[in-house]
């Protein structure tokens, strides 16, 4: 669908309300008399031992005739150096002196006490929420990195206890729930833990680069029933497939565990899960109004045939 003026419109309000609360409209950025994109390549020669001037300008998105004369005024200033690259004249590179990594750490420093500040105005309840959406946004606008391999595997000794606690954490950040949510997906998992047979019952920690990002139960609600319950996704692993993968995991173990159905409970809050969901297959049979977790809800039972 195309984009709307409407949706326009927010994410214009929402970047003047940021670059107003972070001050980058002011004279100078952090109370120095460097602009935002000054310090930006300040930033980033300090991240590189020796920089060359066109992947810099590449890399920063920069004019070339802007970029070289900051660097002017920056060697003038005593705060880096220019010369050729070694065996290849044609390529400029730069470095900061002494001077300029003093500049680069002030700079560093003052962004910490900065955001530091701007942090503590927000209630340690709501800091979590906050620092999920500003992930949120950053993986959505980000330029897509390479995809890497979802792997899927049992769970090991810590896993089980991970999956309670990121149900937890996330949960709260996202949608408010309180602690009642966390001791559900305890007792749950404490359950599978103590008793669940390993013919008809499983779960599967996913790992995208060697790190957890989500997880899965298949447990017997009947004889001839299954049910998917606990599907997570890291929101550092969204779009790339991980849910899918679990709940496609979930309905192949349980075809072949002898199930002929399965089903799930879930809440109509939950979009993207859903989602996934109806393009497995299943299928909405119920639905009703509740108040659980701190928060009124509607709970949703979905089913498919195996």
């Amino acid at each position: 669908m195309p984009v709307t003026a409407d949706e326009i419109a927010a994410v214009r309000s929402f970047n003047r309300c940021y670059t107003r609360i972070i001050g980058v409209l002011g004279e100078g950025l952090l109370h120095t008399p460097y602009s935002l994109t000054e310090a930006r390549v300040i930033f980033e020669l300090g991240r590189r031992e020796v920089a060359e001037v066109a992947a810099l300008r590449r890399d920063l998105d920069l004019d070339p005739g802007y970029l070289s004369r900051m660097l002017a005024r920056f060697e003038s200033d005593g705060l880096i150096v220019r010369e050729r690259a070694p065996g290849d004249a044609r390529r400029q590179v730069a470095r900061l002196t002494p001077a300029g990594r003093d500049v680069q750490e002030m700079l560093d420093k003052r962004a910490g006490e900065d955001i530091g500040a701007l942090l503590e105005r927000v209630p340690q309840t709501d800091r979590a929420r906050l620092l999920t959406a500003m992930r949120t946004v950053q993986n959505l606008l980000a330029e897509p990195a390479p995809r890497s391999l979802v792997v899927l595997r049992q769970p090991r000794p810590g896993d089980l206890g991970w999956v309670v606690q990121r149900n937890g954490e996330l949960y709260a950040a996202e949608y408010g729930w309180d602690h009642t949510y966390e001791a559900l997906v305890a007792r749950i998992v404490a359950g599978f833990a103590a008793d669940h047979d390993p013919g008809r019952e499983r779960a599967w920690i996913a790992e995208l680069d060697g790190e957890r990002v989500g997880a899965v139960f298949c447990v017997r609600r009947e004889e001839t029933v299954a049910q998917l319950r606990l599907l997570l996704v890291e929101p550092s692993a969204r779009g790339r497939g991980v849910g899918t993968r679990l709940v496609d995991e979930c309905l192949r173990f349980a075809a072949g565990a002898g199930y002929a159905e399965m089903m799930l409970w879930t809440n109509d809050c939950l979009t993207a899960a859903r989602r996934i969901y109806e393009r497995a297959g299943f299928v909405l049979e119920s639905q009703e109004p509740h108040h659980s977790f701190g928060r009124d809800l509607v709970g949703q039972y979905w089913r498919r045939p195996l």
